[in-house]
């Protein structure tokens, strides 16, 4: 049914149904859903007062303004779903084990050893490697891989751990951020002289709220001043209770320098993976799994280690990695043997992709080589796309009350850092003492002391969580990688102050603060008469810089005489500019004010959003 849009345009008008459209989709692709003319679609984008070509990727909020006018409503597919649609279309199911039960066999735990720096993460994966891999860093495949297998003795049967070197809880919140589900428990290690430090809180953090099974070794127990059972007293305040506590959570004191009780921990690792977890895969089906690292080498071209989660791979196979594919040309294991096939929670190190794909993706293996290819040049395409379009703004304290009555989330997460524990402690109990109704609630990942880092930003990503830091600011690149990827990041010396503004964006009371910004001053010097465009201002530029399209006020003798002007034109000599600096002379139109008299002056001036304190 044809009806007048805005404009005159004639156009489908909804319904209200639904309409389905990826990330960065353009006009054209909803032009295609909804039966209509990409060029109306263009014109009323223009009416709308938004300049859009037809094949232009645009942001999500654009498409949603677009089809609410014309009574359609927009669903934007999430990546994963999208991903999950792509391979659809080619008769591929990720994610899932083929066949039934009887199809599942045991798998490897996959481990991540987390912690404070200093700690001896990397002695202990020395220690259970057996070999040296501080010495051994400086050349060899070791350090490359980023993932090995060890074996282990359980009950009188031979298991196999399977753990991902990572520099710590980093890496592993980066992977999280993309949606990889790549690790099933995670061991903390905690010096038993230093006890619990701020960067273990922080990744105890990270691994509870990826749903991860922690178990805790309790390392240098052979140096002066280890106090094992005080660190089991303190890890209780952060829901880690001992079995001999009562709890659930096993605790192995080892000295990874000493190589003591190093057996105990990989035995608490495969009995909380039994007790805790099912982990079973079909190791008959296709590969499928998740790239951990990637990177160009020189001699082999683009290299990745890939965990293996289900089926088997086998050289030879063809294979996607998120954007990249290839057929497998050799494999290699963690001590840089050639191996054949590798098996569920195996990592190897594969040769042969036409590019190097991203920590976090997919792969999966296909049965020919030109679906590989379609499947690697749509996620190309489709990641391009999303990239044109406007960045996606995560929740902030403005929006929260919008997205809350969407129900988008149902959840705060706050990540605060503060200058001092008690200041931390303090805030964040008044936070969740916060009575804000039952719709919602106040959920703190992690807190600690110190700047803003950016592996706070990466927690914050990967859980949509809006930072607070109190009498801190973000150190190093934290500030621009926040900025990049849309993070809310609030900054307050005062208590009450933080507690209010939650409070407020809890009950939609929140809005943008702005403050004037001087741009610059013209003085008038001489007034022309145009038949055409009316009066028209010869300047000189006293300060700053006047620019096209600004706001400006005429000033005469000390007095504001017009508000809420705007500069239409511009021009120096017989040429349109954009902006006239300080010093130099031109001419200003003020579009249909007229009352312009030499000695006046023409301020400018924006209004931008106002950092808070």
């Amino acid at each position: 049914m044809q009806a007048p849009s805005v404009g005159g345009v004639m156009l489908p008008r909804g319904q209200g149904e639904t309409v389905r459209l990826s990330r960065g989709a353009s006009l054209t692709d909803f032009a295609e859903k909804i039966n209509a003319n990409p060029a109306s679609l263009v014109a009323v984008m223009m009416n709308l007062g938004e300049m859009v070509t037809a094949t232009q990727s645009v942001s999500d909020e654009t498409l949603e303004m677009l089809a609410g006018e014309m009574n359609y409503r927009v669903q934007i597919v999430s990546p994963e779903e999208e991903d999950r649609e792509l391979l659809e279309t080619f008769d591929i199911e990720f994610g899932e084990d083929e066949g039934g039960e009887e199809f599942l066999m045991p798998r490897p735990p996959v481990v991540t050893v987390m912690g404070h720096v200093d700690h001896g993460k990397t002695r202990l994966l020395d220690a259970i490697r057996k070999t040296n891999v501080v010495a051994g860093e400086a050349g060899g495949i070791t350090q490359h891989i980023g993932a090995y297998q060890v074996g282990t003795e359980v009950n009188g049967e031979e298991r196999k751990i399977t753990f991902i070197d990572t520099p710590g809880h980093e890496a592993f919140t980066a992977m999280r951020a993309r949606g990889a589900k790549s690790t099933d428990i995670a061991i903390l290690v905690v010096a038993a002289n230093d006890g619990v430090m701020p960067q273990t809180i922080e990744a105890l953090n990270h691994a509870q709220a990826a749903g991860v099974p922690i178990v805790v070794a309790v390392n240098k127990i052979d140096v002066e001043g280890a106090d094992p059972v005080k660190v089991r007293g303190q890890l209780t305040e952060f829901g880690l209770v001992a079995e001999e506590y009562g709890g659930d959570t096993m605790f192995v004191d080892i000295s990874a320098k000493q190589g003591l009780h190093i057996d105990s921990l990989l035995e608490a690792v495969v009995l909380t993976a039994d007790a805790s977890l099912d982990l079973r895969a079909n190791p008959e089906q296709d590969a499928q799994g998740i790239a951990i690292e990637s990177h160009l080498d020189r001699g082999r071209g683009a290299v990745a280690t890939v965990l293996v989660q289900r089926g088997t791979l086998r050289v030879g196979d063809t294979m996607v990695v998120g954007d990249a594919y290839g057929r497998v040309r050799a494999m290699l294991d963690d001590k840089g043997n050639n191996v054949e096939e590798a098996g569920p929670s195996t990592p190897v190190l594969v040769l042969g992709l036409t590019n190097v794909p991203g920590a976090g993706d997919n792969f999966l293996v296909v049965d020919e080589d030109r679906t590989a290819r379609q499947i690697a040049e749509k996620r190309a395409a489709r990641e391009r796309n999303a990239n044109f379009a406007k960045r996606v703004r995560r929740v902030s304290l403005e929006d929260l009350d919008s997205v809350l009555k969407a129900g988008l989330v149902q959840e705060l997460n706050l990540i605060i850092k503060g200058d001092a524990s008690g200041a931390v402690e303090a805030l964040e109990s008044s936070l969740l003492q916060l009575d804000v109704g039952e719709e919602v609630d106040i959920r703190v990942l992690h807190r600690g002391v110190g700047a803003v880092t950016e592996s706070d930003i990466n927690l914050a990503m990967g859980s949509d969580a809006i930072v607070i830091g109190y009498n801190v600011r973000a150190a190093g690149r934290a500030a621009q990688m926040a900025e990049r990827e849309g993070v809310d990041v609030r900054y307050y010396s005062v208590i009450y102050q933080a507690i209010e503004e939650i409070e407020a964006a809890l009950k939609g009371l929140l809005k943008p603060e702005y403050e004037e910004v001087e741009l610059g001053t013209a003085e008038v010097r001489e007034v022309f008469r145009s038949s055409k465009l009316g009066n028209i201002a010869g300047v000189l530029i006293r300060s700053g810089e006047v620019k096209r399209n600004t706001k400006a006020r005429l000033l005469r003798d000390g007095k504001v005489i017009a508000e809420s002007l705007t500069i239409s034109g511009l021009r120096r000599f017989k040429d349109d500019v954009t902006e006239i600096r300080e010093g130099f002379e031109g001419g200003i139109n003020l579009g249909n004010f007229n009352d312009i008299k030499i000695d006046d002056v023409i301020a400018t001036y924006e209004m931008r959003e106002k950092p808070r304190a």
